[in-house]
């Protein structure tokens, strides 16, 4: 067979360059390895007869521009949450930090009952209004041809904030906002989020990872997608097949040739003008040896660090916070036993062999902002799902017995969330039909197993700057290969990670610019 363009990955970055390639006219042939489209960003019935489609794996939007969504008129609904976060403060069961962003003095009156003054609140709000200025000009750059450094320096507008993003550990600068260790744990989470590394790296891995998270949309809100994550990449394959694309599930490709690309799997093959791959870059060297070509690059670091973690409930649980309203703490971040300290020692532990006592981890509750999620039997009820993510729980950590090291860092976990609520979270479990409690766990060696991510890495490796490492990458896509016609379409792509789309878009425009194809 002969195609134009063979997509191999039908998950959101796949489906995303897909779309863009069909609606330009190209014929476009998407191959699946799983039976169904979406790869981490799936909506899924996690128990057994019970009426609820969870995201099992992505949960969140971040990341996803606006432009994509308009230029591939997506049926898709983004919701914004009122609530950023909510804190229990480590050592105080009856203190809490909310953060409402339709209630500033609300949120600083949180602050002041904290610390005692208004001091902390006000370098919180200075550092957060430089990071929101940077992000409103980083983040439309993303879905254009990679600008050198010193270009979006010169950008940000804001030379001695970049210079800390970017030249130093994040520690410094998150120490500089605040002295207070609750309030410092609530930056830091962000620069870890399925990155095992200290704040204090200088490899710098956890200041790129706090970029991301911040800059995402140009204001750093993390959106609810209506209807679960499978909505998304539900109106992606929509969009792509109705624009003519073919895609196959059950195809797992076993082979890619990049000197005729030619693409192989069990019961068939097809070449193209160009291969995107949105798997993961390991995965597509794998590829690549089978048909004894080189690989694209090594890769030093592909080893995830999160623990993913799904409930429902019959109702939400109490907090030992008696003063605040659980139907607010859950409906943003929850942030549980995420103080600095908390964070460092975490760390110290993982890297000594030992799943912490009380995890840090953080937890959030979609059917608050979307109940369609919730079928008719449980649509007018109280019940709510709760999305847990684990940080500090690198593959390294699972690997000598994933089942049994599960088993335990599940225990740990639910004790840790447990230790900042009035009651225990297991009491409140809903049981399916074969009566067991509705709660489900993912290790990094899970993810590695079932999604085919290496080392579990939601990121498929570590994340990059989302600009040019060297003068010969200005002006390119990010998405480039050594070899010619083949594209990285996934996380694995510089400006890649989260559920963005950005990497399909770019490889998508890096084969239509070679064509003189404006759009």
């Amino acid at each position: 067979m002969r195609y134009d363009d063979v997509v191999i990955g039908a998950g959101h970055n796949g489906l995303t360059a897909a779309a863009y390639l069909a609606r330009a006219g190209r014929r476009v042939l998407v191959l699946e390895r799983s039976g169904q489209v979406g790869g981490a960003a799936v909506s899924v019935r996690a128990f057994e007869g019970v009426d609820a489609r969870l995201s099992r794996y992505a949960y969140l939007v971040s990341l996803l521009p606006g432009q994509i969504i308009t230029d591939l008129e997506l049926d898709v609904r983004l919701v914004r949450r009122r609530f950023s976060s909510y804190t229990p403060v480590p050592g105080d069961p009856t203190g809490g930090v909310l953060v409402d962003t339709a209630d500033p003095a609300a949120t600083r009156e949180g602050f002041r009952r904290l610390t005692g003054d208004d001091a902390a609140h006000d370098g919180w709000t200075r550092f957060y209004d430089r990071m929101a200025r940077l992000a409103e000009r980083v983040h439309p750059t993303v879905l254009e041809p990679l600008r050198s450094r010193s270009d979006m320096r010169a950008l940000s507008g804001d030379d001695a904030l970049f210079d800390a993003l970017t030249e130093r550990p994040i520690s410094e600068l998150i120490e500089s906002v605040t002295d207070d260790d609750t309030l410092r744990g609530i930056i830091a989470t962000d620069a870890l989020i399925g990155t095992f590394a200290s704040l204090d790296d200088p490899a710098l891995r956890q200041n790129i990872c706090l970029l991301y998270h911040l800059v995402g949309g140009g204001t750093g809100d993390w959106d609810v997608p209506v209807g679960g994550m499978g909505a998304v990449t539900d109106a992606l394959a929509r969009t792509a097949t109705e624009a003519g694309a073919t895609i196959q599930t059950g195809a797992e490709v076993t082979a890619v040739d990049p000197s005729t690309r030619e693409v192989s799997w069990p019961g068939g093959s097809a070449r193209a003008d160009h291969v995107l791959a949105a798997c993961a870059p390991t995965v597509l060297n794998d590829l690549l040896s089978r048909a004894g070509a080189p690989p694209i690059r090594t890769e030093q670091d592909v080893e995830g660090a999160q623990l993913k973690v799904n409930l429902l409930l019959t109702r939400l649980p109490r907090l030992r916070d008696g003063s605040t309203d659980p139907r607010a703490a859950f409906a943003g971040t929850f942030h549980v036993n995420e103080g600095y300290r908390q964070l460092n020692e975490a760390y110290a532990a993982v890297l000594a062999g030992r799943v912490p006592d009380l995890p840090p981890c953080e937890v959030y509750c979609h059917t608050l902002t979307d109940r369609s999620i919730l079928g008719p039997s449980l649509h007018d009820t109280d019940a709510q799902t709760l999305t847990v993510f684990g940080l500090h729980f690198p593959a390294r950590l699972f690997r000598v017995d994933n089942t049994a090291v599960t088993r335990e860092a599940v225990s740990a976990t639910i004790r840790s969330i447990d230790s900042v609520l009035a009651e225990p979270i297991e009491d409140l479990l809903v049981r399916d039909t074969a009566g067991n409690p509705c709660i489900e766990a993912r290790s990094p060696v899970d993810l590695e197993e079932s999604l085919g991510l290496p080392g579990g890495n939601i990121w498929h490796r570590s994340l990059q700057w989302p600009w040019a490492d060297s003068a010969d990458e200005v002006g390119t896509w990010g998405v480039e290969t050594p070899h010619e016609g083949l594209l990285i379409a996934g996380a694995g792509a510089r400006r890649g990670g989260g559920v963005s789309g950005i990497p399909g878009h770019n490889a998508a425009r890096a084969v239509l610019a070679r064509l003189g194809v404006d759009r």
